[in-house]
């Protein structure tokens, strides 16, 4: 029998728990897939409280590697045996088997193991669409990234770099700012012992950035309109410290006509063809090692509420995945 992460209201990581569930066949479109390792993301903190709510009861979790045992009619994406890999919705990542729609998924090559697939896949198709679509950056540019150290910085870090691009990166702690920089972060700033934004007035000499790229969300926005240059653009793309209040967008007249936008990777990957480019780009940076994907914690999957405490307590860097 299968095991899997189920939690039936939401609430803190005490509803999580580890079960046994039955596994059904695939249907038409679907897969079977039995993940050999999952990638922890913060978003599965918002779909385990409720500030992204769920049908319940419900699994958790977007992404993981592993391999196809078996597939439903009218599937042609993938076939059994194939090593994969998914980032995205449905939720359900957090088991050792699983159904999921065959057009999520994504082939692995071969010098990818697993633990680096899991860990990679959301956070960097995430990277990528931020960088590559939200806002196509430019060789020269210096921009401001928070939460330089997280699993999504490190790889923004390094991929911004191989492409010429200064990323100025907030941080937590002295320690997250050293491996900020030795994954190539140019400028480090510690939030809670300066005020970044007037760091970042010094760093450009008052020019400021063209975008500000932020998934903490509610405690650095405001002060991240105030780094942005003319025109800029101000990405949010998570609420780590909780959402953005409403505010009023002449605010945004006032500061230089600044572009505000939340995307997802849910939209950016919407269409196959998005999803499949998105993927040979990360496996392409990280093959080359233009990219190194950071492992810093692994759990077992009996352990995901331990897992969401030390994320949400800031207590994890880089990437954190689940052996089953």
């Amino acid at each position: 029998m299968a095991k899997a992460i189920i939690f039936e209201r939401p609430g803190g990581p005490n509803v999580l728990k580890y079960k046994d569930i039955n596994v059904k066949k695939p249907g038409f479109g679907e897969a079977l897939v039995e993940n050999h390792v999952i990638g922890l993301n913060f978003i599965d903190t918002y779909h385990r409280s409720g500030l992204y709510p769920l049908p319940l009861p419900s699994g958790l979790g977007l992404e993981a590697s592993g391999v196809v045992l078996a597939v439903g009619d009218g599937v042609s994406e993938v076939k059994v045996g194939d090593k994969v890999a998914y980032a995205g919705g449905p939720p359900g990542a957090y088991s050792s088997q699983r159904i999921i729609p065959a057009h999520r998924l994504v082939k692995v090559p071969a010098k990818i193991p697993h633990d680096i697939a899991a860990a990679m896949m959301l956070k960097g198709l995430t990277v990528w669409y931020l960088i590559k679509k939200v806002y196509q950056v430019q060789r020269g540019e210096t921009v401001l990234f928070h939460a330089a150290a997280g699993g999504v910085g490190l790889i923004a870090c390094q991929w911004l770099k191989s492409l010429g691009v200064k990323v100025i990166g907030t941080v937590g702690s002295d320690e997250k700012a050293k491996l900020a920089k030795k994954f190539g972060c140019a400028h480090t700033i510690n939030y809670n012992s300066e005020k970044f934004k007037d760091r970042v007035l010094e760093i450009t000499n008052g020019k400021k950035v063209p975008v500000v790229f932020d998934s903490v969300g509610k405690d650095t926005f405001s002060d991240s309109l105030d780094c942005l240059m003319p025109r800029g653009l101000m990405c949010v793309f998570g609420n780590g410290s909780g959402p953005v209040a409403p505010f009023d967008p002449n605010i945004l007249a006032g500061k230089g006509s600044l572009y505000v936008t939340r995307p997802t990777l849910m939209t950016y990957t919407a269409q196959r063809k998005d999803l499949v480019e998105g993927a040979k780009e990360i496996f392409s940076v990280v093959g080359s090692n233009k990219v190194k994907i950071e492992i810093k914690q692994r759990y077992e999957l009996r352990d995901a509420a331990q897992a969401h405490i030390d994320l949400e307590s800031r207590k994890t860097t880089g990437s954190t995945v689940f052996k089953i």
